[in-house]
């Protein structure tokens, strides 16, 4: 028999963008599989039953793509 694919929510952290029907584009910390919590971005349905592809990235990763970031010019 297959493992059970689990995942929970843990915090919220905000809706970068608003789609159709409901569905957000959100960072999350979020476990899976009974894992700790990690930084996720991904588009989630309202009752965040399903969700889109994503990325899900660690303490350092967020904080270098944070890093990148800020040195974009917009």
């Amino acid at each position: 028999m297959a493992d059970e694919f689990t995942f929970s929510i843990e915090k919220s952290l905000g809706v970068v963008s608003e789609g159709k029907g409901g569905w957000n584009l959100e960072l999350n910390m979020v476990s899976w599989g009974g894992r700790p919590a990690k930084y996720d971005l991904r588009s989630w349905s309202p009752d965040h039953q399903k969700m889109g592809k994503g990325s899900t990235f660690s303490e350092e990763e967020i904080k270098a793509l944070k890093d990148l970031l800020n040195k974009l010019e917009f």
